[in-house]
């Protein structure tokens, strides 16, 4: 596929990297010398130094060839003119970046069609709505909706408890292997689909041990997951209390999404938002009134956070700007006991780290909105697609096709690419969703969920067509 990008910021440059792995012909346009230079020697693209609006600029980079248009520069005007003259000159499916909430919000005046869009992307809106999951499953450091809501993947660090003994009065899981640990719970069905050890990504077998410290990706139907959770030595928690550090647009989405999300409607959560200007502390206070509080300061100042409660809250999330900030007062947060601390991280390095050093979770809106624009250009014959955001691995939906290599094949019986696991089964015949075993058969017309790394999705969804 032909594909031409509009900023090599860390969106562009990230989704140049991985579109090229997979052997799209890609073509990245941006003004600076330096990324140029980093991406010629580094990436696998065609780079085209100049203005996205300029249609000189475009056309070097062949966009009337071009299948997919991009625009993720850090100005919505360019994003929103480059998609308009991609529209125009015919590329059949242009996404564009855009973060002014106006343009947007629900009741909009314009449409993405009018701004020459055929998907808009959202980063801080889509790092809120993944915040907001992670509030909901307090015990959680990953948490995807899948199939539609009906099935959950969830990733859980396991810690060896004193005593060698988890919440339920079992025996802990960590030492057991994947085989031994699903064999502990018959009363319920669950597969443990990948394990992130020391930021290495393993696809999961039964034969795989579980180490302390392990961050384990277990897929559930939605009900279940309560459960499941609390097999791994963890439990859930009701919050009382959460106190956000705001500063990067991304707080006040959450706080929206707190104060006015149904399932929370009965929680009464005591919320406190702090942030650093005075004008925005001002118009918050006034938006919010008295459904929370807010107030004006430094929300990295440690003697602040203890002054407003920082070390009585249940749940700390640091969305500053200051990524850096974000993780220690995060690490200061939960060594005074907060169930929950979630970070702003921009640095996609510090994300794999973010565990190791204490961090219940890190949430990144450039890699949120890569991952959505990647679903978008790879769904091709798969349904679905959803980036894990704590490893690097994958969930695909893709259909069984009567021709296919898998169709009446039992799923021991298949040989996957890379080591894919089929988590769940999406049964056409009986309209149900079966928790995948070896011994399940792909009938032609099940839609199966299926998890792998980055660059085999190909190769794994072609077996199904």
């Amino acid at each position: 596929m032909k594909i031409l990008i509009a900023g090599g910021g860390e969106i562009g440059y990230h989704l140049a990297q991985i579109l090229s792995m997979e052997a799209h012909e890609v073509t990245l346009i941006d003004k600076k010398n330096d990324v140029a230079d980093k991406a010629m020697q580094a990436l696998d693209v065609r780079m085209v130094e100049g203005d996205a609006t300029s249609i000189d600029c475009l056309r070097k980079g062949d966009i009337e060839t071009a299948q997919v248009m991009i625009a993720v520069t850090s100005v919505d005007e360019v994003n929103i003119l480059a998609s308009l003259i991609a529209k125009k000159v015919g590329v059949g499916e242009v996404i564009g970046r855009v973060r002014n909430t106006e343009l947007t919000r629900p009741g909009s005046v314009l449409r993405p069609e009018d701004l020459g869009m055929t998907e808009i992307i959202h980063p801080e809106e889509q790092a809120a709505q993944e915040i907001l999951m992670l509030l909901k499953r307090s015990a959680a450091s990953d948490i995807e909706n899948l199939a539609g809501g009906r099935l959950q993947v969830v990733g859980i660090r396991l810690e060896a408890p004193p005593g060698n003994r988890n919440s339920w009065g079992e025996s802990c899981i960590v030492g057991k292997t994947v085989q031994e640990y699903d064999r502990m719970f018959p009363e319920f069905d669950f597969n443990v689909v990948a394990i992130s050890r020391r930021g290495t990504p393993i696809m999961a077998r039964g034969r795989n041990r579980l180490e302390n410290n392990d961050q384990v990706f277990i897929l559930a139907k939605k009900e279940d997951i309560p459960r499941v959770i609390e097999t791994t030595g963890r439990k859930e928690t009701d919050f009382s209390s959460v106190m956000i550090a705001e500063g990067s647009g991304v707080g006040e989405r959450v706080m929206d999404h707190i104060l006015n999300d149904p399932d929370l409607a009965d929680k009464r959560w005591n919320v406190k938002m702090i942030t650093q200007d005075e004008e925005r502390a001002k118009r918050l206070s006034e938006k919010y009134h008295d459904r929370a509080m807010v107030l004006q300061g430094n929300p990295t100042d440690p003697d602040l956070l203890n002054q407003e409660g920082f070390s009585d809250s249940d749940a700390f999330l640091a969305l500053t700007d200051d990524e850096e900030s974000n993780i220690i007062s995060c690490l200061m947060a939960k060594h005074l006991k907060a169930r929950k601390v979630v970070a702003l991280i921009s640095k996609k390095d510090y994300i794999n780290i973010s565990q190791t050093i204490g961090l219940d979770a890190a949430v990144n809106t450039k890699l949120a909105a890569a991952n959505a624009i990647h679903r978008v250009i790879r769904r091709g014959n798969v349904l679905s697609i959803t980036s894990l955001h704590g490893i690097a691995a994958d969930a695909i939906e893709v259909e069984v096709k009567r021709r296919s290599r898998v169709a009446g094949k039992k799923v021991k019986k298949i040989e996957f690419p890379g080591n894919a696991v089929v988590g769940a089964v999406l049964k056409k015949t009986e309209d149900r969703v079966e928790i995948a075993t070896g011994d399940t058969v792909l009938e032609p017309g099940d839609r199966v969920i299926l998890f792998t790394l980055p660059r085999f999705v190909v190769s794994v969804a072609a077996l199904f067509q």
